[in-house]
């Protein structure tokens, strides 16, 4: 599959905390680097996420915010 988002981190599933109708996924890119996205419970069955499984986070977005 191509995209047009650049911003593709391939990583391990670490976390799934499920939800009546979205799950949490956290996926470790790096050692001690976490990404975390909210998608629906119907995406995680559909894509076979299960904690150990190899995922990739694609980032794409027109704006990112950042606060110190």
């Amino acid at each position: 599959m191509k995209l047009s988002a650049r911003n593709q981190l391939a990583g391990k599933v670490v976390e799934i905390k499920e939800g009546a109708v979205n799950a949490s996924v956290k996926i470790e890119i790096a050692e001690n680097t976490i990404i975390s996205a909210t998608i629906s419970m119907d995406a995680v069955k559909e894509l076979g996420l299960t904690v150990g499984s190899e995922a990739t986070a694609v980032i794409k977005a027109t704006s990112v915010m950042v606060m110190a």
